[in-house]
């Protein structure tokens, strides 16, 4: 599905899906039972991580894969496409740490996010805070060099699992982001219990008179709003590199089942309803990676992507719910069980409709860009 990619080292794409593939289907079990559970399964992420599928954007002088968007894409594809660790917030702090952190942040924290040895976390959204940081709790006190940090946060993937979290909160000169131990006094945790995305479990976080020098901090006091942006609008790419992943997982999982399965002389795939319905998601699946390709190429070359990387998260949460349901209309019954991966696969595609910036914020950004651009974005 990788059309119009620009890889660094085209023998490596190449070879990365059978070999990403391959170590799914040796752990298949474990990574089933975590789903399932909801358990964080951390020697595999490690061993993904010792692979390079961890870091695809950081230096190999710092341990990472040394790639690009195209890499990143990939990685997050088959991910979603084979069941494995999602390595979305991973890559997200290591965004965080190329665009703004110190020489000592770097040296510190890098080279463990990117190898997978040390958990990352992201600290933003809260219980009664939606997508408008201007409304947002958390605070940032200033206190002699230090900052006293308080707040509560949620749906923080991986936050019962991690070392270190970005801390977004107020700050006198406004929304300001900060890099957190997460042994520091003061830090407290409570996993929850989320509907899809298992192996990367949420967790409530509690900030209480955390004590932190100046030196936590990522990037300028008041410029959390940029960091924030630095890195996420790149990181839809993920978010739709995964919803493609598991699209095309159900897809595939249908299909094997209604090869084989009859229905009086004919298979479930002789019939056209049935036909029409394939030919439907798999062009919103094409259509959908034509998107994050293109996104991804803007990237790699230094142009502005954010508009480009919105469109392509919106088209594959379109094209990922439709593959998603139209694989019931191939499986029927069998898919209504927790021994397939049908409805766990909705619940996933349920989750990143939502996180990493909802569809509907998605879509009033696209609309406000038309309405701002004086040829309408090509349509005068």
């Amino acid at each position: 599905m990788y059309t119009v990619l620009e890889f660094a080292d085209p023998q490596w794409a190449a070879r990365t899906p059978g070999e990403m593939q391959a170590f799914a289907d040796e752990h298949r079990q474990e990574l089933r039972s975590g789903a399932r559970e909801g358990v964080f399964p951390r020697d595999l992420y490690a061993e993904m991580g010792r692979r390079g599928w961890i870091g695809p954007l950081t230096p190999t002088e710092h341990g990472g894969l040394g790639g690009g968007p195209a890499e990143y894409c990939l990685l997050t594809e088959e991910a979603g496409r084979h069941g494995l660790v999602s390595p979305q917030i991973s890559v997200q702090g290591q965004r965080w740490l190329l665009d703004w952190g110190t020489p000592e942040q770097v040296e510190r924290y890098l080279p463990g996010i990117a190898q997978g040895t040390t958990v990352f976390s992201e600290s933003i959204s809260e219980p009664t805070v939606g997508s408008s940081f201007k409304d947002m709790r958390a605070t940032a006190v200033p206190a002699g060099d230090d900052f006293v940090l308080n707040g509560h946060k949620t749906h923080v993937n991986l936050g019962a699992h991690c070392a270190v979290t970005i801390f977004y909160a107020m700050a006198p000169e406004g929304l300001t982001s900060f890099l957190v131990d997460m042994d520091e006094p003061g830090v407290r945790t409570s996993q929850t219990d989320p509907i899809g995305l298992r192996l990367i479990p949420t967790a409530d976080v509690w900030f209480e008179d955390v004590r932190v020098p100046s030196s936590a901090l990522l990037g300028p006091v008041g410029g959390g709003l940029r960091t924030f942006l630095s890195t996420f609008n790149l990181s839809r790419l993920g978010n739709a590199s995964e919803l493609i992943g598991f699209g095309r997982r159900a897809m595939a999982e249908a299909l094997v089942y209604a090869r084989q399965r009859k229905v009086g002389d004919d298979t479930v795939t002789d019939f056209q309803g049935i036909q029409w319905t394939l030919a439907d998601a798999y062009a919103a699946l094409y259509g959908a990676g034509l998107a994050r390709d293109h996104a991804a190429n803007l990237a790699r070359r230094g142009e502005e992507h954010a508009m480009a990387t919105s469109l392509a998260k919106t088209l594959a949460v379109q094209a990922a719910e439709l593959a998603g349901n139209e694989s019931f209309a191939l499986v029927g019954g069998h898919g209504l069980y927790f021994d397939t991966d049908f409805g766990g696969l909705l619940h996933d595609i349920k989750v990143l409709r939502i996180a990493g910036g909802s569809i509907e914020i998605l879509r009033n950004y696209v609309a406000k860009q038309l309405l701002r651009a004086e040829d309408a974005g090509g349509l005068l």
